[in-house]
């Protein structure tokens, strides 16, 4: 637990306001989520959500995520898709969360990758 708790210590959390209450994501990992009253109680919730996932990763032998601010990411690979792929793969990055179609090809390699 203590590993789990240094590394989501080092996620970043993206914070939202909507209907006067708090909601947060990770960054790292966009599927884990909390809310709250207030900015700290949300992140301080959301903050234990990421210690328990990244907790459920390393006690199932997978690979949490490098923090945002740890890796540059300097390498590119360029991956050909029809038209359809292309969107089915922005919706499916879109409803998990991710900012983009990398983040969510990224996340997924590596979350299934064993």
């Amino acid at each position: 637990m203590r590993e789990a708790r240094q590394l989501a210590q080092q996620y970043q959390i993206i914070l939202q306001m909507e209907d006067g209450e708090y909601f947060g994501r990770g960054l790292e990992l966009p599927t884990v989520m909390s809310d709250g009253k207030t900015a700290e109680e949300c992140v301080k919730n959301t903050r234990e959500a990421l210690v328990v996932t990244v907790a459920y990763l390393l006690e199932t032998g997978k690979i949490p995520p490098t923090p945002a601010s740890d890796a540059m990411r300097s390498m590119q690979l360029n991956i050909r898709l029809t038209a359809m792929e292309k969107a089915f793969l922005e919706q499916a990055a879109h409803k998990g969360g991710f900012r983009g179609l990398s983040d969510y090809v990224r996340h997924a390699a590596l979350t299934h990758s064993e």
